[in-house]
């Protein structure tokens, strides 16, 4: 090994340089003095420069006292010249590639993580992050020194005590300040370099403690394994990507101008409110400061008022562009929750790594409590090396063990303070019930009532949330809102709907009313409320309806449309829908679904229900007594009842009209009918009755009945109905009727007869005896003759047999002078009579489908009839004279 000296005030030192193995030549410590004592030789008054102690000098300096010790009963030698000099020098090693240091920010890629996620790390994780880094460093620099420095320095002993079987180093001596200078003699030992070097690898493999040597590994390998237990969550494929998605729409949730903006709106304020609120808010803070301190008194961590909301004006109206971004937040929050919530693999991930740390930090403090001891300054070596060296025994100095005891005491606290906060966070995962979050503060702070608690993972990482700003998770419950959302959707949808744009949708419907019907929208423009001339509002399919009380401006509002809608209604507008609605529709899939404030509608005269109210008779739902409508006049329930309800006999007293469709339901109890002497219109369609039922009998003053799309069969009970004097519509069309008793003759205030769609084969003569027979209708029958008597009918306008198997029609028909409509189509006839001209009154007439070569010349006497009311082949059409052909063209 060479040595130079670097000069400089009094201060040496020495750089030291391997040289290569070959070269054998004794070094100064082996074969000769050194410089250092030659010169105390040749000049008494040389004295080295004392140094300031460091770690590695007192190391070192405490290695010459334990030599000197060793040989203070010999001559003073070189070996304690040279150890006393280089208590006195600094050593610096030669830079090259195999022995350099190791940059921390080679270990920055255990810490680092996106800078989003630190709102996922508690107060804990970012103090143990900092603890983590701290024994990092002792770890590094440890292991520095080991590979840096010489690890062992020994030298033989030639003393060797009978009495005991171990070999005792003496410990290292304490100089006295006033020791007398002497020259230093010391043994020489004849031993080379290479053996020196053998001697110290093998005493350090041998005889030093594996704690001693493995020390700073294994304070690295326990760091290193932290950081991956504190971090790993964030990097397992299973959780990292629900953190990114999550932490991605936390970020734009915060950030959105709608967050503001609803929790200032939503909670139901309008703005004038909220200034006079501030205003008030301002006066109590001047005049009553003591209410205000109570309210600061509640210890809540939760509780952070968002001063945006007091402070600051209300927010602007938002653009087009961010109302469709802050809707699109909405949906991926919900579709975000629909998947966080079915599983808990991030509140087990960090449980795990939690366990881990807190077993980690038993083994540590266990382990190394036992073996700090055993980091020793003097080590004792007595492999056997008389072959090698010419010695059995030796005594070593471990040059680092008072700096790795001092570390390793340093390391053990470090890791004490880092395995309680583990314990801390222990004891908050299984204390707190982390799997279930609470939005109550947020609820009661902002006034959205609606904000629905989570669980599970979602849960999890709001707690998480608050553990680093419990604003964030104020903010991200707007985002779970329906109110809010609602609120969101309106204000879109006012853009969408313009005043001018609605006013082009309106026409009028069959009631002659002015109506506007929307269909499939998110929900109800504000903007309808400015179409003041509206006197009719049809909705269809439009979730989350709500009507405000300035429904009051459509002051001409008189009917109302809801077709599975679900709705909610001010206080305001069912006082306003009270005084003016006169029709209401409702369509509903369950009964739970009918606003109650029907009920107290006073001035609604009709009301039309379609919905399911029950089918079972034992088990029947039925109406909300119906008795507040005192005007009800006209009721239509198309459900599936068994019965007539209860609730339609509180209102037979002004009743005019009832029209139950049953949806094929079988209707088996009909007295209620009895009570319902007011009735004039009588609708039981689709209700599967066989036989017409008694209790209709008893509605003397019917005028209209209608048995739809029942099973009848026979109606032989029609003889019943010549006490219904005022019965004037009768309506036994889509049944299985197959014959006309005679008795029907005797229904003498018929005026309309609808038998069409049935199993008729023959028109009975005694039919046409019912002469104030306006409208007949017998067509999609089986019928193949007309009875002459048909002529007795002069009232009669409205005519139809088609589709049924008639051959001939008898001239007696065209006798009837008045008739408008006649309909004979897809039948068999080959001949059209000339007498055809005799009704002058015909505007409507369909021969399509028949056996005719022409048509007569005589139907141009038909005034009436044009081009758009004849119902009939082209090429047929073209054997009429031209002339008629342009008469009936002409308007």
């Amino acid at each position: 090994m060479d040595r130079c000296e670097k000069g400089g005030s009094g201060k040496k030192t020495i750089v030291m340089q391997r040289r290569p193995a070959q070269a054998k030549q004794p070094i100064a410590a082996a074969g000769g003095r050194s410089s250092a004592a030659a010169r105390t030789r040749s000049d008494p008054s040389y004295t080295p420069q004392q140094q300031p102690e460091n770690t590695l000098t007192k190391g070192i300096s405490e290695g010459s006292l334990f030599f000197h010790a060793l040989f203070e009963n010999q001559p003073i030698s070189w070996q304690e010249e040279l150890l006393q000099e280089m208590a006195q020098i600094s050593i610096e090693p030669i830079a090259s590639p195999n022995l350099s240091m190791i940059p921390v920010t080679e270990f920055r890629q255990f810490t680092e993580q996106q800078p989003a996620f630190r709102v996922l790390k508690p107060w804990w994780d970012v103090f143990t992050d900092y603890l983590s880094v701290v024994m990092l460093m002792i770890g590094v620099f440890g292991c520095t020194l080991q590979v840096m420095q010489d690890k062992i320095i020994c030298l033989p002993h030639r003393t060797y005590n009978a009495n005991n079987t171990e070999l005792m180093c003496p410990p290292p001596a304490n100089h006295d300040a006033t020791m007398p200078a002497f020259e230093l003699k010391g043994l020489k030992t004849n031993l080379d370099i290479q053996q020196y070097n053998y001697i110290n690898q093998m005493c350090y493999e041998k005889a030093l403690h594996w704690y001693a040597k493995y020390f700073p590994y294994l304070v690295l390998i326990h760091t290193l394994i932290f950081m991956v237990c504190s971090n790993f969550w964030f990097k397992f494929p299973g959780s990292s990507s629900k953190i990114e998605h999550f932490i991605s729409i936390l970020g734009k949730c915060f950030d959105s101008p709608w967050t503001t903006r609803a929790l200032s709106e939503v909670s139901g304020e309008n703005p004038e409110e909220k200034g006079n609120k501030k205003n008030n808010v301002s006066r109590s803070n001047l005049d009553a400061p003591v209410e205000e301190g109570n309210l600061e008194k509640t210890p809540s961590l939760r509780s952070i008022p968002e001063k945006i909301v007091v402070d600051k004006p209300a927010a602007s109206v938002l653009d087009k562009k961010e109302g469709e971004q802050a809707k699109a937040l909405f949906e991926k929050v919900k579709k975000f929750r629909l998947h966080v919530e079915e599983g808990d693999i991030l509140y087990m991930m960090y449980v795990r790594q939690t366990v881990v740390k807190v077993l980690k930090f038993v083994l540590i403090i266990a382990y190394n409590s036992l073996l700090v001891s055993k980091v020793r300054f003097s080590v004792t070596c007595t492999e056997n090396m008389l072959d090698m060296t010419g010695y059995r025994y030796f005594c070593c100095n471990h040059t680092m063990a008072h700096l790795f005891s001092k570390l390793s005491y340093c390391y053990l606290c470090f890791v004490g303070v880092y395995g309680l906060t583990c314990l801390y966070t222990s004891y908050w995962l299984f204390y707190i019930s982390l799997k279930e979050y609470s939005f109550e503060y947020v609820r009661q702070e902002t006034g959205i009532d609606d904000i629905p608690d989570v669980k599970n993972d979602f849960a999890f990482m709001l707690h998480m949330i608050d553990q680093y700003d419990p604003l964030y998770s104020k903010r991200f419950a707007v985002f779970l809102s329906e109110v809010s959302e609602n609120k969101l959707k309106q204000l879109n949808l006012n853009h969408e709907w313009t005043a001018d744009k609605l006013r082009q949708k309106l026409q009028y419907n069959t009631n002659n009313r002015l109506e506007l019907q929307l269909f499939m929208l998110s929900g109800l423009p504000d903007t309808i409320f400015e179409v003041s001339e509206l006197q009719s509002l049809k909705l269809e399919i439009i979730n989350n309806v709500t009507i405000p009380a300035s429904i009051a401006q459509l002051e001409d509002l008189q009917e109302l449309s809801l077709y599975q809608c679900s709705l909610k209604i001010h206080s305001a507008a069912t006082s306003f829908l009270k005084e003016h609605l006169k029709v209401l529709r409702v369509k509903f899939d369950d009964h739970r679904e009918l606003p109650q404030w029907l009920y107290v509608l006073r001035n609604l005269e009709e009301l039309h229900l379609i919905g399911s109210l029950g089918s079972d008779a034992s088990k029947n739902v039925t109406l909300d007594s119906l008795r507040e409508l005192k005007a009800l006049k006209i009721l239509t329930l198309k459900s599936n009842f068994t019965k007539i309800p209860q609730s339609i006999v509180d209102v037979s007293s002004h009743l005019q009209r009832l029209s139950v469709c049953n949806d094929g339901t079988k209707l088996v109890m009909l007295n209620n009918l009895k009570k319902m002497a007011n009735l004039t219109e009588l609708e039981l369609v689709h209700c599967d009755l066989e036989r017409i039922p008694h209790a209709i009998f008893s509605l003397t003053n019917l005028q209209m009945l209608d048995l739809k799309e029942n099973n009848l069969r026979s109606i032989e009970e029609i003889i019943s109905f010549q006490h219904l004097r005022k019965l004037t519509c009768l309506k036994l069309w889509h049944n299985s009727i197959s014959f006309i008793p005679e008795h029907i003759k005797k229904l003498g205030s018929l005026e309309r007869l609808h038998l069409s769609h049935n199993k008729i084969e023959i028109l009975p003569s005694h039919l046409f005896l019912c002469n104030k027979l306006r409208y007949l209708d017998v067509s999609n029958n089986d019928i193949r003759f007309i009875p002459p008597e048909i002529g007795v009918l002069q009232n009669l306008q409205y005519f139809s047999v088609s589709c049924n198997k008639i051959e001939n029609i008898p001239d007696e028909l065209f006798f009837c002078k008045k008739l408008k409509t006649l309909k004979l189509g897809r039948n068999m006839l080959s001949v059209l009579s000339p007498k055809i001209s005799f009704l002058g009154a015909l505007i409507h007439l369909e021969l399509k489908g028949n056996h005719f070569e022409f048509l007569p010349a005589e139907i141009g006497a038909c005034r009436a009839l044009k081009t758009n009311g004849l119902i009939v082949e082209d090429t047929l059409f073209e054997t009429l004279p031209s002339d008629i052909r342009e008469q009936m063209q002409a308007e």
